[in-house]
């Protein structure tokens, strides 16, 4: 086998092995960052503000949010249409009592993620 052709054999191989050990890029899911009311926490009884802040942008068409009463009854809250890109936001007249509100979101690079929080609605 020719010298030169040895060699261009080896540099692809390395190539290859090279490229095969090189770190690919994550996949980021969207991770729930912040929320308001936070997780835990209490709020006034009356129209409730709701938002919910993730590490990256959303597909805000394809996500959900669905509110958990007292009750155990539920409701698949609207989701506002002019927020910034990593934002979810809604509303909703709450009555004292602990709710939840599950959250599902199709992240950009077209991973799903879900979670939940809980919070309590205080007496005005």
């Amino acid at each position: 086998m020719p010298y030169r052709s040895l060699m261009l054999r080896r540099a692809f191989g390395v190539a290859i092995l090279a490229l095969s050990l090189a770190p690919l890029p994550a996949s980021a899911h969207a991770i729930l960052e912040s929320s308001t009311p936070p997780a835990g926490g209490s709020v006034p009884a009356g129209t409730v503000a709701m938002q919910f802040h993730y590490n990256s942008r959303i597909d805000r068409q394809r996500s959900r949010l669905v509110l958990t009463r007292p009750d155990h009854g539920q409701t698949t809250l609207k989701i506002a249409a002019d927020d910034p890109p990593e934002v979810l936001s809604t509303t909703a007249e709450l009555t004292p009592g602990s709710y939840s509100v599950r959250w599902q979101v199709l992240a950009i690079d077209g991973h799903i993620t879900r979670g939940d929080v809980r919070f309590t609605v205080t007496g005005r």
